[in-house]
């Protein structure tokens, strides 16, 4: 499939899928894998995003032995699409949860768009230390 084929709309209409699966909307633990996430809570779905982070890691270094050695890197690649869409979609789950959607994440990708990375980070360092600043009183560390 081309680049830019796939409308951002699976996301929406699967953060609906999501969104009906919670316990407000009658999703039932004992028959959705969503619905028991949810009402399992934090630690179930975010566990599963480490996993799958870890998953997204592990075949992006095959993907990278396999052209190395000569192997079979599109079937890799394969596997890589895969693991990430296990990231997203656990990913989808937690911003549920949390009652965001995918369009606050476009959003934050839209309005970084063009900013370096760089001066990106260097920006949220600086907005974290003023912020830190602020909400500590003269003497005490605002880490805790």
């Amino acid at each position: 499939m081309p680049p830019g084929s796939v409308s951002t709309a699976v996301l929406e209409e699967l953060a609906a899928v999501i969104e009906s699966r919670k316990a407000a909307s009658g999703g039932n633990p004992d028959t959705s894998y969503v619905a028991r996430l949810l009402h399992r809570g934090p630690d179930a779905f975010l566990k599963k995003i480490g996993e799958e982070a870890t998953e997204v890691v592990m075949a992006a270094k095959d993907v990278d032995l396999a052209r190395a050695t000569g192997g079979d890197a599109p079937a890799r690649q394969a596997l890589l699409v895969g693991e990430v869409a296990d990231l997203w979609f656990h990913s989808l789950i937690t911003l549920a949860y949390y009652d965001l959607s995918p369009s606050a994440v476009l959003a934050e990708l839209q309005r970084r768009a063009g900013t370096s990375g760089i001066e990106e980070k260097a920006l949220r360092k600086a907005q974290s230390r003023e912020q830190g600043a602020h909400s500590s009183t003269p003497g005490e560390s605002s880490h805790g």
